[in-house]
């Protein structure tokens, strides 16, 4: 009875799964598109690109364009200009471009060719309290500049 139990209480704490958009090998797509979902990639996508999920690049995929998405795992090739929070590019990963992300993770073999940029990060003061606005600068007259030194 108790491995019944155990194998129910699994169930209910699996985590449902939504949709999958995969672009299969030998697929060349170009344009914008978006994805909802999780995207897996062995084919071909050229263009904009937007994500509110995870992409993969499986080995024989490619992506060449401009990137926006949560999490990206390369193990294709990805050209171009990419934004994500993750980057994990595997052992036959390849990315050439520009990358801007919080977190990038190369495992042995993994090829990063181009350079990361930083986001404008707006740093917080480190004391709740209001800083008050800077006052705007005058402008002096010439005139005005000269000075006493008599006293």
């Amino acid at each position: 009875m108790l491995p019944r139990i155990i194998s129910d209480i699994f169930m209910f704490k699996r985590k449902k799964s939504g949709g999958l958009t995969f672009i299969a090998q030998g697929t060349q797509l170009k344009g914008e598109s978006e994805f909802t979902e999780e995207a897996l990639i062995s084919g071909e996508l050229y263009g904009n690109i937007q994500s509110t999920n995870n992409i993969t690049i499986e080995k024989a995929g490619l992506i060449d364009g401009v990137l926006d998405c949560q999490e990206l795992r390369v193990s294709g090739t990805f050209r171009g200009k990419l934004h994500c929070n993750k980057l994990n590019i595997t052992s036959t990963g390849i990315v050439d471009g520009e990358v801007t992300c919080q977190s990038m993770e190369i495992f042995e073999g993994g090829q990063f060719i181009g350079m990361r940029v930083r986001e404008e990060v707006a740093f917080l003061p480190a004391n709740k309290k209001e800083i008050p606005a800077a006052k705007p600068t005058e402008q002096l007259e010439d005139s005005q500049l000269t000075t006493d030194c008599s006293h």
